[in-house]
């Protein structure tokens, strides 16, 4: 059920949007969406697999950081064969700093999955002229090219793509009816419409993409008013009402109806609005309470013996995966004996350890601490560790990709090390 501001209830269907309704709400976004709509250099093209990787990106992380990554990333891996064929170091390379390397990995997976199942072959053709002199000489042999695919069921089975990523790529890409639901699409409608439960709840969920259904169809049946010119903004034209609504839909969330102090007073949709008719903003969408904090502690080693130091490749089956380290554990007690710590990791007690960085990050729901310690080596049985670590120089280190903490002790090492 959901709830009018003066408490009483109404069934889910009469939140049905009635076409005048639907009508005013789309030619409001388009028209908002036409006159405000950023610059970004996945913008200025119609190519699905630039799109695929700029959404790809952009989950869990905000436009402004994505920018250069994707700009690299194309210029690097201009095709989808590119990806297929890149090695994994050179994939977690690019997306070093992004986090959530399992959206690379996936990427690749699904990269290599078209590549299988979406060629397309064109046929030779055979060069103009005497036919005895051109027998069975072709002017181009069989070209062997990889289709992004259109078909919504295709793109949702790519590794690494749900409802919402395939909704994105389909209707950004290919103009099709579509919808979407991410944070800010979710903020948007709750707020619209006056929705008060959970967006996460089932119910309410479904209830949100039926929502978002029923405007990238409407939107399907108007125009995209003449957008605000600027060089190569390719695919925001009359006929491309699908992929403008849903982009309004997300731009206006992440430059309007922000999570804290929305700029309602200019928002395209402020007279159409519930949350601004009943004052009830503030407390849209109603996320429930959310998960409490939690402080971890690790120390890491920055062991150095002749201008090398130790560092590891993380296994395949824990965060971070594939990616490097120094040395390090985490530990719960508060006293804690660093030189101790270290004879148990490498079997041998070191000459002297001294604080070199302690830096702070949050990884989800948690606070991590990492205090870094330099330790200098010397003598062949310090080179003997109890776990397999790897000797890389400062040069060979920069050619890796190292999980962000680590990548930030590398950096301050480089700089100590000028």
């Amino acid at each position: 059920m959901s709830h009018t501001g003066n408490g009483k209830t109404k069934d889910d269907s009469q939140f049905a949007i009635r076409n005048s309704q639907l009508t005013k709400l789309v030619s409001a976004l388009l028209n908002w969406f036409s006159k405000n709509a950023r610059d970004l250099p996945w913008r200025r093209t119609r190519d699905p697999y630039a799109i695929w990787v700029s959404e790809i990106m952009l989950q869990q992380t905000q436009v402004k950081t994505v920018i250069p990554y994707w700009e690299r990333w194309m210029r690097e891996l201009p095709t989808i064969k590119a990806v297929a064929n890149a090695s994994p170091d050179k994939i977690h390379k690019l997306w070093e700093g992004l986090g959530y390397y399992v959206r690379a990995r996936n990427l690749q997976k699904a990269a290599r999955q078209i590549v299988t199942q979406h060629s397309v072959i064109s046929k030779p053709r055979r060069r103009r002229g005497n036919e005895s002199q051109t027998k069975n000489k072709l002017e181009t042999p069989h070209v062997v090219s990889y289709k992004f695919p259109d078909n919504f069921d295709d793109v949702l089975a790519l590794p690494g793509i749900g409802r919402y990523t395939a909704g994105a790529i389909c209707s950004i890409a290919f103009n099709q009816p579509k919808p979407i639901l991410d944070g800010n699409v979710i903020r948007v409608l709750t707020r619209v419409f006056g929705i008060e439960e959970n967006p996460r709840a089932k119910k309410t969920n479904a209830l949100l993409w039926q929502l978002a259904e029923d405007l990238v169809s409407h939107a399907k049946t108007q125009k995209t008013p003449s957008l605000k010119t600027f060089a190569g903004f390719a695919p925001l034209r009359e006929e491309n009402s699908c992929s403008s609504l849903n982009q309004s839909l997300m731009e206006l969330g992440a430059l309007i109806c922000t999570p804290r102090n929305p700029r309602c007073k200019i928002c395209p949709v402020n007279k159409l609005c519930v949350a601004v008719r009943e004052n009830r903003i503030q407390k849209l969408p109603n996320l429930g309470k959310r998960k409490a904090t939690t402080a971890r502690h690790f120390i890491a080693f920055i062991v150095e013996r002749h201008g090398h130091f130790l560092v590891r490749q993380r296994p395949a089956d824990v965060v971070n995966a594939h990616l490097w380290e120094f040395p390090n554990t985490e530990y719960t007690n508060n006293k804690i004996n660093v030189k101790q710590i270290f004879k148990t990791m490498f079997g041998v007690k070191p000459p002297a350890i001294r604080p070199f960085y302690t830096l702070k990050h949050s990884i989800t729901r948690y606070r991590i601490t990492l205090e870094a310690f330099r330790v200098q080596l010397g003598g062949r049985s310090s080179t003997t560790p109890k776990i397999i670590w790897i000797w890389k120089t400062p040069a060979q280190m920069r050619q890796l990709a190292f999980a962000s903490a680590h990548k930030k002790i590398l950096t301050k090492l480089q700089t100590v090390n000028q």
